[in-house]
């Protein structure tokens, strides 16, 4: 659907005074509306499936300040449309420690689980299992990570994916692309967590995804600062700590390869760090 049809009709209460374009992702279009009451609003187009998932998301968590408060989705799923959240997408380096904790308090520790016949991992394609799930994406990490790593790497991962296979997770609603490039910031502060892309599986997934999201600061300090205070539904939820660090890590090189290459020396040289305390 264009932005023309879209911001004539009636999804919100307020007049349209201007709507410009915001940049987005590969497949979502974005769209900034101003209105006569001076609030701001984004426009977001995706495949149904995918509008679908992350308006279930939102609603799930629409107590939460951190997230954005959505106000409408088009009844085919075709765009939903969601309160703007002010401030910047600039990362501030040296400061992710206070940045895990903060998600974890006014985030991660309040998912909420779902049932196991939903299925596992992306929530418009699931698996049949968490194992699966992890499984798929380290199977596709190799084949970008092949000229990095070495065979030993390759196996050290597939051998504590395996592990996975007998243990018994809980299923979560997770926020699945929580990287610091959909955070927003206020004087460097976190005050807004955008775009989510579901994941069903283990919360501390998703905190081990924001830990890998960038290059600095990747030690055990400040993983574990984090992990000591996610309790989920009461529960301690940091079990192979490590070994789902290494995982996540594994997988943010391949990320790494693809989009963002300038990054990959500081990546590798984690990956050796983490590798050494797993084995150790």
């Amino acid at each position: 659907m264009e932005i023309k049809e879209i911001i004539q009709e009636k999804i919100l209460d307020s007049e349209i005074i201007e709507c410009k374009p915001l940049t987005g992702g590969t497949v979502s279009q974005l769209f900034l509306l101003q209105t006569n009451d001076g609030k701001q609003y984004v426009v977001k187009s995706n495949g149904p499936e995918i509008t679908q998932s992350e308006a279930y998301y939102l609603k799930c968590y629409e107590e939460l300040e951190l997230l954005p408060n959505l106000h409408y989705v088009e009844p085919s799923n075709k765009y939903l449309v969601y309160s703007f959240i002010e401030g910047s997408t600039n990362y501030v380096r040296n400061n992710k420690q206070e940045l895990l904790v903060t998600l974890v308090h006014d985030l991660i520790k309040h998912y909420k689980t779902v049932p196991e016949t939903i299925g596992w991992g992306w929530a418009d394609e699931p698996t049949d299992s968490w194992y699966a799930y992890l499984l798929n994406r380290t199977m596709d990490a190799k084949k970008v990570l092949d000229p990095y790593l070495g065979e030993d790497d390759h196996d050290l991962l597939f051998d504590l994916v395996q592990k996975v296979e007998g243990m018994k997770v809980q299923p979560y609603l997770l926020h699945g692309d929580l990287g610091v490039h959909n955070f927003i910031f206020n004087d460097d502060h976190l005050c807004g967590v955008i775009d989510p892309t579901p994941v069903i599986g283990d919360p501390l997934y998703d905190l081990i995804y924001a830990f890998c999201s960038s290059p600095d600061d990747l030690t055990q300090q400040t993983i574990e600062s984090a992990a000591d205070v996610l309790k989920v539904g009461g529960k301690q939820v940091n079990a192979n700590l490590y070994e789902n660090v290494l995982i996540g890590l594994y997988h943010r090189l391949a990320a790494c390869v693809k989009h963002h290459p300038s990054d990959l020396k500081e990546y590798l040289n984690a990956w050796h760090v983490w590798k050494k305390i797993v084995l150790e």
